[in-house]
């Protein structure tokens, strides 16, 4: 009898572990917002997907994983987008996808980062981002604001400085499956 209670027990504690260890998974909800600005254009993406889990007490289980369609550009100039889309900027046929995913979150002193690879036009970088979150019961946002240089992933003309800077700005509002 003694063992049949220890074993129960012992189901019960790995249990318990388990179900703490896991993270919350969130669904994006579609009044998200990814725009980008630097000097020689600003703009939104209109297409975001991706797989958020997310627990503040659990980062070691908490992983982001998302995609950005390409060719949902929009520059608010057809013409500008097209140029986007093409072979000399983001080659929207070649490479439809920007994706993150994450490899760590952490807390900082103001928020959150995570860090992870960021693939632009088959290129692939370790980039740091860091964010906002913000729960409120079901629901939660998730921003943030950080810079890519375009040209470490062959986005444009080469250029330098300011001129090669990307603005990043993300609004990703949430619900709790």
């Amino acid at each position: 009898m003694k063992k049949v209670v220890l074993s129960f027990a012992t189901l019960l504690a790995l249990t318990a572990v388990f179900a703490f260890s896991i993270a919350s998974s969130w669904d994006i909800k579609k009044d998200y917002s990814i725009k980008f600005s630097g000097e020689d254009a600003s703009g939104i993406f209109k297409t975001f997907t991706g797989s958020i889990v997310f627990d503040e007490k659990n980062l070691a289980t908490s992983k982001f994983s998302v995609n950005i369609d390409v060719a949902s550009i929009n520059t608010g100039n057809g013409m500008q987008n097209k140029h986007a889309k093409g072979e000399e900027w983001f080659d929207a046929t070649k490479y439809p996808q920007i994706v993150f995913n994450s490899s760590r979150i952490t807390k900082t002193a103001t928020g959150w980062q995570t860090t992870g690879t960021l693939e632009i036009r088959g290129v692939k970088k370790e980039v740091t981002i860091p964010f906002a979150f913000v729960p409120k019961g079901n629901e939660a946002v998730f921003s943030g604001t950080f810079n890519v240089n375009r040209s470490d992933y062959g986005v444009g003309k080469p250029a330098t400085g300011a001129a090669a800077v990307i603005k990043i700005e993300v609004y990703v509002p949430v619900t709790k499956k």
